[in-house]
């Protein structure tokens, strides 16, 4: 009898009960305690969900109050000394995630090619490990108290090395060994909770193009912990694309089992002769796309599998950890038919998973249930580029906007309160009228223009105030998108997105922006810049129909993008940003398959911006990247301004710009808006001055490094003022 095996659950909370009780405690209005309820409760009933679902392999240690990999960094004692000295546990964590008022936050950026971030582990050459496996005991035996036999899940050893950050610059192989003494104690520490327990290796990074010295690596690592405990089972699980070299290696190491994903890694078929004995985890329900699976595929897929795996050595399985999905379509009481019957979310998955399963064990072949394709247009529709070179735009643009030296601007949104949002779901819910809801945008508006001149800042933005995010907003005014109630997705921390549902063909239905952004103008006399989302962007964070390439349907979005940009300045607007915040997190993982992304990716944002006049300035945007591998990639996109988000490393990601010799202009993020805490006029000073020590001066423009939508007021006003006389005295 086949099993079934989830790679991991959502966290959040159906409701994003998590979120809110951990906002409150942040913001003093709930206890800890009321927070560690909190997350009880959904642990049980997640493991509950599952359970209903007769689901296998159940995990623990996938639930996180901020992050599993900040929980990874606390179980090996892998602190950075900046937090040592804070004794609470609880404030100690918060404080590495988020920072304090005397200390910076440890760095985020995207897991592999999701949006979803995590904390960069800080390492260096003397580090020590200190075990402290509380958590998992605490969470082990909770479930068992339910009834569970549960598999523990871990960030694995590699994957952990790859992913810190050397701050001392040391080789991360250096700490190899000490890093894997540590998982040692920890699987000799699990091995006394009990006998048979499966412990999952998380381990992405063996999805990538691997050196082979992270191959010869993998052999000693898995070497060793698979001969730790002859008690403890253990499962190396790899996902969001092909394994192949590293399952060559694992087949020869003493392991119980080696899970792949058959949904993003097809070519995962080719290595199942080398699996020997090992048990296979077969990622076969899409942990990443939220349409229902196509079950005659999936089954035809098992049979291919069988072809080489013996059926008592096949596990079925999600391809990735369901974190990468909303939680359950049964709260989208209000969504269109023909769009909701399309879905499977989180708990729809478990049904997926025990249904394939149970045809399987009966060899009931299904019938064919492939949804029906909708009509596109092609990349033929797409505008097409004509901008003259840098060099003679950068003339131009200089003399339409005379601004002065290190401009000064911010990323596009300001903080949006509770009675801002109260009034768009007034609006949404019919209960004031547009007249009303108008008015009172345009008084958000007004006033966030006053505080942006009174500050000082060279080029404004409206504030974004009629925008819920900044790919649903636009995704409301194009046909070919729909919209969950519900259907929340963990970003990072507490903050969650909720991803359009990208499932017809794109037009755009009337202007995106153009009412608001002319409206801000007509405030001020210095540039208002106008604020838009690439293609690239809207793609990578929307759940895309699955039936056409992707590279389609981003013509499509470019398309409708071109139009808008033509318009704006038409209307006066001088300077246009088009986000790409997205655009690293869609490269693949293999390096075999990113010449491809790039071409239509740098194709599609171009299209975008192609409408824009040589004295437009274009400015993009974009979020979390090492730019190391991608500097050329940036060139061809050719906007006259990027901003990037570099706050918490320093000047580092700079040094990529100054050695590719970037001709464009650059804004490095000078101050965190992820943390609460307000940088001081001497802290951005230094960190301007490292800016110079790469940059020309004239190349250099001064903003925070992201929107400011989810920060407050007050302390929005003190860091833009701090970043301000920064500036002045730079100049």
């Amino acid at each position: 009898m086949s099993k079934t095996y989830v790679t991991g659950f959502p966290r959040i909370g159906e409701k994003r009960e998590l979120k809110f009780a951990l906002e409150a405690f942040w913001a003093g209005n709930a206890s800890f305690e009321e927070v560690k309820t909190v997350a009880k409760t959904l642990r049980e009933r997640h493991w509950k969900y599952q359970q209903e679902h007769h689901i296998d392999f159940i995990s623990c240690n996938d639930f996180s109050l901020y992050d599993t990999m900040l929980d990874t960094i606390v179980m090996l004692g892998a602190i950075p000394p900046r937090f040592v000295g804070i004794e609470d546990k609880t404030e100690r964590y918060f404080a590495m995630a988020r920072g304090d008022a005397q200390r910076a936050a440890m760095e985020m950026t995207k897991w592999f090619n999701t949006n979803y971030h995590y904390i960069v582990p800080e390492i260096h050459a003397h580090m020590a490990f200190h075990v402290d496996i509380s958590k998992i005991v605490d969470e082990y035996i909770e479930a068992k108290a339910l009834g569970l036999n549960p598999k523990i899940n871990l960030i694995g050893p590699l994957t952990f090395l790859a992913l810190a950050n050397p701050v001392d610059g040391s080789d991360i192989f250096s700490l190899f060994d000490s890093i894997l003494e540590a998982y040692e104690k920890v699987l000799k520490a699990i091995e006394s909770l009990g006998e048979e327990i499966v412990v999952q290796f998380d381990e992405p990074l063996f999805a990538k193009t691997l050196e082979p010295k992270f191959l010869s690596l993998l052999k000693i690592a898995y070497d060793t912990l698979g001969t730790t405990s002859h008690n403890l089972k253990i499962a190396v699980v790899t996902y969001f694309d092909r394994a192949n070299e590293a399952v060559e290696v694992l087949g020869n190491c003493p392991i119980w089992a080696i899970g792949l994903d058959f949904v993003y890694g097809e070519e995962n078929l080719k290595a199942l002769s080398h699996l020997k004995d090992k048990m296979l985890i077969a990622g076969i329900i899409d942990g990443r796309n939220v349409w229902k699976n196509n079950t005659a595929k999936t089954y035809a897929l098992l049979e291919q599998i069988s072809e080489t795996v013996d059926a008592k050595r096949l596990i079925l399985s999600t391809s990735c950890s369901l974190l990468h999905v909303p939680f359950s379509t049964r709260f989208e009481e209000k969504m269109e038919p023909e769009v909701k019957n399309r879905l499977s979310f989180a708990l729809e998955k478990l049904a997926e998973l025990e249904h394939i399963n149970t045809l399987w064990e009966k060899k009931e072949k299904p019938i064919a249930n492939e949804c029906p394709k909708i009509a596109t247009s092609t990349k033929s529709a797409a505008i097409f580029y004509t901008r003259s070179s840098y060099a003679t735009r950068s003339l131009l643009q200089q003399k339409a906007l005379n601004l002065p030296l290190f401009p000064t601007t911010t990323i596009g949104s300001f903080p949006q309160t509770k009675e801002t949002r109260a009034v768009r779901n007034a609006y949404k819910k019919g209960e004031i009228s547009q007249e009303q809801y108008e008015a009172s945008l345009k008084t958000s508006i007004q006033e966030c223009v006053t505080i942006q001149e009174e500050l000082g800042l060279d080029v404004l933005v409206h504030g974004e105030f009629e925008r819920n995010d900044m790919v649903e907003y636009f995704g409301e005014l194009l046909e070919g998108f729909a919209f969950s109630q519900n259907g929340w997705v963990q970003s990072y921390g507490s903050r969650c997105v909720k991803p359009p549902l990208l499932y017809g063909s794109v037009k755009r239905k009337q202007t995106l922006s153009v009412d608001w952004t002319v409206y801000a103008q007509s405030l001020t006399n210095k540039p208002m810049k106008g604020m838009l989302t690439g293609p690239v962007t809207i793609l990578n964070w929307s759940f895309v129909r699955d039936d056409i390439p992707k590279s389609e349907v981003a013509f499509e979005v470019a398309k409708a993008i071109a139009e808008e940009v033509d318009d704006l300045q038409r209307h006066d607007i001088k300077i246009i940003q088009v986000d790409e915040a997205a655009f690293k997190e869609g490269y693949p993982l293999r390096e075999e398959k990113i010449k491809a992304y790039e071409k239509w990716a740098v194709e599609s944002f171009k299209a975008s911006v192609g409408t824009a006049w040589d004295q437009t300035q274009i400015h993009t945007h974009m979020c979390y990247s090492n730019f190391n591998d991608i500097i050329d990639t940036i060139e061809r996109m050719d906007a006259d301004v990027i901003t990037i988000e570099t706050s918490r490393s320093g000047n580092k990601l700079l040094k990529v710009f100054q050695k590719a010799n970037y001709k464009a202009q650059i804004g490095p993020g000078v101050y965190d808006i992820h943390s609460p805490r307000i940088p001081s006029v001497e802290e951005m000073s230094e960190q301007i001055k490292a800016f110079l020590q790469v940059l020309p001066k004239e190349q250099l423009w001064i903003n925070p490094d992201c929107g400011l939508k989810t920060r407050g007021w007050q302390e929005t006003k003190a860091a833009l003022a701090n970043m301000i006389k920064a500036v002045q005295l730079a100049r």
